[in-house]
């Protein structure tokens, strides 16, 4: 089975260099709001929230949106993929998290990521830095995910004692999610036992990154099958194949404008190009952008996660909340998640 997610990332409005007006941005969020309340009614595992800051989305802080539409659900399974760990101090996270656990009836997903060049470099802070920063706090978080009292000792961060509350998470043990762009960021994952999100590369690179996940998890004999594993890809989806193809240029377009001065990404199409050396970043390839009728998104998604071994699959509908986007929302729903639930994943 695969496990059908939507990636939201609540990209705001076209509104050129102008501020964007109070009841614009109220009714994105109540669009989009309506949006994920259908997508409870149409079977969706859940929904992963993205986090991104001075440009294009609406998401600065995806935990409020979880807060909001946790009330308003009973199925959903809620997450960010990933709150960027570099900008928080990493006992707030945790408190804040013990909160969305509780306040989601222990639906919550936690999703850690390193953050984004470019929107690092807006408050002067290097990626070598925001590296460093995202390594040592990962380790408080695996200690305060694990116990409500921590210590530790590093270059950021000297706690003593810290009793965080609330104290204790609804769930035994949330599940935990990384995003990774390298062989070395998988390896780490699978040593914290966490699980993996990728996109943007082919799926032969992927499978590649997740071979060293499997291998690492292997070795200290802890779970490595596809439910460790997730693809995030976007999809353009019509009755008519032509437009959805269409739709899918201009969503590499949108990509490729957010990723715009990336040191990390290289645009890609060919699979004799898409695997650079450890450490070089990773590409942007077309195997990212899923196009066409129901029957041929569903075919191309379960051809892809069987390849690499994926067991969920996060879906980027459009980056902006739109009348078509709920067009392809049911589409995706009504006839491309059954032949999901019912795909074999070896």
């Amino acid at each position: 089975m695969i496990k059908p997610w939507i990636f939201e990332f609540m990209q705001a409005p076209n509104l050129g260099d102008g501020e964007a007006l109070p009841s614009t941005v109220a009714a994105v969020f109540d669009e989009g709001h309506a949006f994920w309340l259908e997508a409870e009614k149409l079977g969706f595992e859940g929904i992963f929230f993205s986090e991104h800051h001075f440009g294009l989305s609406y998401s600065p802080s995806p935990n409020l949106l979880i807060a909001a539409i946790s009330r308003h659900t009973t199925r959903l399974r809620l997450g960010t993929m990933g709150m960027v760990v570099p900008f928080y101090e990493p006992w707030r996270i945790v408190e804040e998290l013990t909160m969305l656990d509780h306040l989601t009836n222990g639906r919550l997903e936690i999703g850690f990521a390193a953050g984004v060049p470019q929107e690092l470099a807006r408050i002067g802070l290097g990626m070598e830095e925001a590296r460093e920063r995202f390594n040592e706090a990962l380790e408080i978080l695996d200690a305060a995910l694990a116990r409500p009292v921590i210590s530790h000792s590093g270059k950021y961060w000297k706690l003593e004692n810290l009793s965080l509350m609330p104290n204790a998470f609804l769930q035994p043990s949330p599940p935990k999610w990384t995003t990774v762009v390298s062989t070395g960021s998988a390896e780490k994952s699978a040593q914290r036992r966490s699980k993996i999100c990728t996109g943007f590369e082919s799926v032969s690179r992927i499978s590649e990154i997740f071979d060293v996940y499997r291998a690492e998890a292997t070795r200290l004999g802890i779970p490595a099958g596809p439910d460790q594993l997730a693809i995030r890809r976007n999809i353009s989806i019509s009755r008519d194949a032509a437009q959805a193809r269409e739709e899918s240029q201009a969503a590499k377009a949108a990509t490729l404008k957010v990723v715009a001065g990336d040191p990390r990404v290289a645009a890609r199409s060919s699979s004799l190009l898409d695997a650079p050396r450890a450490g070089a970043g990773f590409s942007l390839h077309d195997d990212d952008y899923i196009a066409g009728t129901p029957a041929q998104v569903a075919e191309q998604v379960i051809d892809q996660c069987r390849k690499c071994g994926a067991g969920h699959f996060l879906a980027m509908l459009g980056r902006s909340i739109t009348a078509r986007r709920r067009e392809t929302l049911a589409l995706f729903g009504e006839e491309v998640i059954p032949q999901l639930r019912r795909a074999e994943i070896g």
